[in-house]
């Protein structure tokens, strides 16, 4: 009966929406959550805002529509009916298209499921390749910590320079993964939101390499700016 109902509400906000463009309709589900309100958020002028929110009391389905004009960091929060907020906040990448988000209420961010997006799914794809940098960097962190711990400095000197190594090799897969996705939105993304500190002819290299209409996007936008302010500043 849930499943029916849920499908037919996606149907109705398909039909609503058809004749008008730039406009995600986001719906989805949040495995029990039976009463409290979802926020749909973004960055407007470097701070956090919700721009729409639903409240939630019985069903755990949920839909929004709202105008994307092109691709762009969305945030899904939750607060309680106690009027708790949870921790967690659901980062993905909004379209003007139909998406879905799929998560449960103990594990909000970590067991969200989003489809539908190209970005999210281009994000996806390179988080699953940099963890593997960033769970060794952790391993790395530790020894060292524990090395100084019991007097080992060699060793945790070793193990710092093993740690400045992986980081560097974390930034040049951004960097390659950027310039394979040069007609994504995505790739200005990372650039700027994950290795805004890398030198300047990286960023310059990624940001050469972008389609013209990546360049004039929003993220396009704000790498250009970036390698205007390091310029101007002489950063390397």
């Amino acid at each position: 009966m849930f499943k029916t109902l849920r499908y037919l509400m996606l149907l109705f906000l398909i039909i609503s929406c058809s004749n008008n463009d730039g406009k995600m309709i986001l719906t989805g589900h949040v495995k029990g959550l039976k009463k409290g309100t979802l926020f749909l958020q973004k960055i407007k002028d470097s701070s956090l805002v919700s721009i729409d929110s639903i409240a939630i009391n019985g069903s755990s389905d949920f839909s929004f529509i709202e105008p994307v004009l092109e691709p762009e960091i969305y945030y899904l929060y939750v607060r309680l009916e106690n009027g708790i907020l949870n921790d967690d906040r659901i980062a993905f990448f909004a379209e003007p298209k139909p998406i879905t988000i799929y998560t449960t209420l103990d594990n909000f961010a970590t067991d969200a499921k989003v489809s539908g997006s190209i970005n999210q799914n281009k994000l996806e794809e390179y988080n699953k390749i940099i963890n593997r940098y960033s769970d060794r960097n952790l391993e790395l962190i530790k020894e060292s910590f524990n090395s100084r711990k019991k007097g080992n400095d060699s060793l945790a000197d070793r193990l710092d320079k093993s740690q400045k190594s992986i980081l560097a090799k974390k930034y040049l897969a951004t960097v390659s993964f950027a310039l394979l996705n040069k007609n994504y939105e995505v790739a200005p993304y990372l650039m700027v939101s994950h290795i805004n500190d890398v030198k300047t002819s990286y960023l310059d290299s990624v940001y050469n390499q972008l389609t013209p209409n990546i360049k004039d996007s929003k993220y396009g936008n704000d790498l250009e700016s970036l390698i205007q302010f390091r310029n101007k500043n002489k950063i390397n």
